[in-house]
């Protein structure tokens, strides 16, 4: 199987599980312990967010461009923080714009945030530093 098609797969599943995780832990915040419903988003998504991380680090993408894991990790989650913001954006737009059952919003929310997050995540830290072309005739070039 291609590297691509692997890793897509594997961060898909991954999400699954993430969203498994991040779903159960929303739901329990706000109907077991009464948080609102976008700070609760907001933990579990977090929580499914470290959850993909390890999977990515352990078994979907074998090239890493930052050394330095706390680096590594503040990125991924930098770029989680973008899903977030997304993910609030579109729950709060579907429940209080919308009337929208939280849950359904969420399910909505997830589906958005997916394919940026594994495409900026991929792109960022798990791909192959390419070493410049000295072909062009660019800056850097052997005569």
């Amino acid at each position: 199987m291609r590297p691509f098609v692997r890793q897509v797969t594997g961060y898909v599943g991954a999400s699954a599980l993430a969203f498994a995780l991040d779903f159960l832990l929303l739901t329990l915040l706000v109907s077991r312990c009464g948080v609102p419903y976008l700070l609760a988003a907001a933990v579990s998504f977090m929580s499914g967010t470290v959850f993909v991380y390890w999977v990515s680090v352990r078994h979907l993408f074998e090239h890493r461009r930052v050394e330095n894991r706390r680096h590594e990790f503040a990125i991924f989650a930098g770029i989680g923080l973008v899903g977030l913001v997304l993910n609030l954006t579109v729950m709060y737009v579907l429940v209080d714009g919308f009337g929208l059952y939280y849950l359904w919003a969420k399910v909505c929310a997830a589906g958005c945030t997916l394919c940026a997050n594994f495409l900026l995540r991929r792109w960022t830290l798990f791909t192959a530093q390419h070493a410049p072309d000295h072909r062009s005739g660019g800056a850097g070039a052997k005569p």
